[in-house]
């Protein structure tokens, strides 16, 4: 469970929710320019990258990140539908956890990556012996467009995303034909079409009644659509950074509410990422006051920066 975003008020953000029962000790993490991700096709990465990442043995496992040219990616769950392939020759043969790294190295837009998905296998190779790979799809944007990415029993798939939105099962193509469902809802009062003149709304909200508020992927595909869409346009600077945490808070899994037989599916995280500015933002669920990192080039080796698992509250009188 996961959603990721896109919103453009003026400058590009970009980030998501990571939900999920077991526990992730993600930290933000750097890998420089020139940085040895072990791809054959790409011998030293071409650009930074900054994102949330377990380090293991040196190298980071990307769940999402954001290059210096204004290009993100995230990996969300997709488990039952992902399919990954032996190598291929005369394809650029990607392990899963190669995919994020090597596109944000190699791409400097969001269609350059487009293209150069044309190109990839994924393969099922294992980062260690007791990893199998993640089933992911991926959501790719920078400020001019979005798509998401599906590798399916029957090869790779490449949707146009201009709802902005990733979530998990089912395939992307379905959520997208799903909104239709929920066109009538508004953010704004409803007029009364039903019968009479003297039915009025007896409070606000009354234009979303319908809006699925349940933490299933396709509810939050649609619940986070709806909420993007309404946002408000023409935010800068840290407004803007707080309308995008608020509209990750409607999707985000509270803690005790979606319980499964390997543990209780929370929101461990939640991101964004300030792509023309080149800063990325983090929240946890044990500390929702924001912690900010800017990318920074020059350093050889990776630079990670720990995120804060402890509330921080602001106490006045004690």
């Amino acid at each position: 469970m996961c959603t990721a975003i896109t919103y453009r008020p003026k400058n590009f953000y970009f980030g998501r929710t990571l939900d999920a029962a077991e526990f992730y000790p993600a930290e933000v993490v750097i890998s420089p320019r020139g940085f040895d991700f072990g791809i054959s096709d790409i011998a030293r990465a071409a650009r930074p990258i900054i994102g949330a990442a377990i380090v293991i043995g040196g190298f980071p496992l990307y769940f999402d990140g954001m290059n210096d040219c204004g290009l993100c990616m995230a990996g969300l769950n997709f488990v039952g539908n992902a399919r990954f392939f032996p190598r291929r020759e005369g394809r650029v043969n990607l392990a899963q956890y190669q995919l994020i790294p090597y596109i944000l190295s190699a791409c400097g837009s969001a269609a350059e990556a487009k293209r150069e998905f044309g190109r990839i296998n994924i393969t099922p190779e294992r980062f260690a012996p007791d990893m199998p790979p993640a089933e992911l799809h991926w959501l790719v944007a920078d400020k001019d467009c979005a798509f998401t990415a599906e590798c399916t029993e029957d090869g790779m798939h490449i949707y146009e995303n201009d709802i902005g939105v990733l979530t998990n099962n089912p395939p992307f193509s379905y959520h997208a034909h799903n909104l239709a469902n929920y066109m009538s809802l508004s953010a704004a009062e409803p007029q009364n079409l039903f019968c009479g003149p003297a039915l009025r709304p007896y409070g606000a909200g009354f234009g979303a009644i319908g809006l699925p508020g349940d933490f299933s992927s396709s509810s939050r595909f649609v619940r986070a659509a709806f909420v993007r869409a309404n946002a408000p346009a023409g935010l800068t600077g840290e407004n803007a950074v707080s309308q995008f945490f608020h509209i990750l808070g409607s999707v985000n899994v509270t803690r005790g509410a979606c319980r499964t037989p390997s543990g209780d599916f929370y929101t461990q995280y939640s991101c964004c990422m300030d792509a023309t500015e080149g800063v990325y933002y983090i929240a946890t669920h044990a500390c929702r006051s924001l912690t900010a990192v800017k990318l920074l080039q020059g350093e050889e080796g990776l630079i990670r920066y720990s995120v804060r698992r402890k509330e921080c509250i602001l106490k006045l009188n004690f």
